[in-house]
């Protein structure tokens, strides 16, 4: 990671630069997620990289060290009928420019992760694998990780069969055969399972 290297390169220009980036726009189950992240240019953040590269323990240690330093952050999240209505593109989209928006800080740059335009009035940048190369979208990719992670983690307690909390909704071969025998859950996304899904729904948490 270049620590902060490229917002300081741009810093003239615009002062206050918010890296976006989301997480789960691949798994069968659950929302996608999107955070942004404005970053002081004074401040250490070693470590930061894409959140995949990175531990459980070492992305939430660098998570509460973002929130607690970050000029701005917000999380967004859109959920799995918004996903099925809208596809998981413009679902993304939506996540990313909620989580713009919601800032307390009005960022003077956009820096995207990937290759995706955001329906926004300010100026943006999207750069391909961005989570590993600049810094605050790095920070971005490690706030919506961890928090997308603990709302799975909360949801497995309610539909256990899924094992949420150990494939974060992603479509693992044991996910896939707990969706052949016992049908979907609320936190399914329907356009996601065609293929392997029968109809059957469980409409309710178990014991309720």
């Amino acid at each position: 990671m270049d620590k902060l290297d490229y917002e300081r390169s741009l810093a003239g220009e615009y002062p206050y630069i918010a890296g976006v980036d989301e997480v789960g726009r691949g798994p069968l189950a659950g929302p996608v997620v999107a955070a942004a992240v404005i970053l002081p240019l004074d401040c250490d953040f070693t470590g930061v990289n894409d959140s995949k590269k990175l531990s459980k323990k070492k992305r939430e240690a660098l998570a509460a060290y973002i929130k607690e330093h970050a000029l701005a952050c917000c999380i967004f999240e859109v959920n799995e009928r918004t996903i099925d209505k809208i596809n998981i593109r413009e679902a993304t989209r939506k996540a990313m420019k909620g989580a713009v928006e919601g800032l307390s800080l009005t960022p003077s740059l956009v820096l995207t992760d990937g290759d995706l335009t955001l329906d926004i009035a300010l100026p943006q940048k999207s750069i391909i694998k961005g989570d590993a190369l600049v810094c605050s979208i790095g920070a971005a990719s490690i706030l919506a990780k961890v928090y997308r992670d603990a709302l799975m983690e909360r949801a497995a307690s309610l539909y256990p069969e899924y094992a949420f909390e150990r494939n974060a909704g992603y479509g693992t071969a044991a996910h896939i055969q707990a969706i052949r025998e016992v049908g979907i859950c609320p936190m399914h996304r329907r356009t996601f399972v065609t293929k392997f899904w029968d109809g059957r729904e469980r409409l309710s948490p178990p014991n309720t």
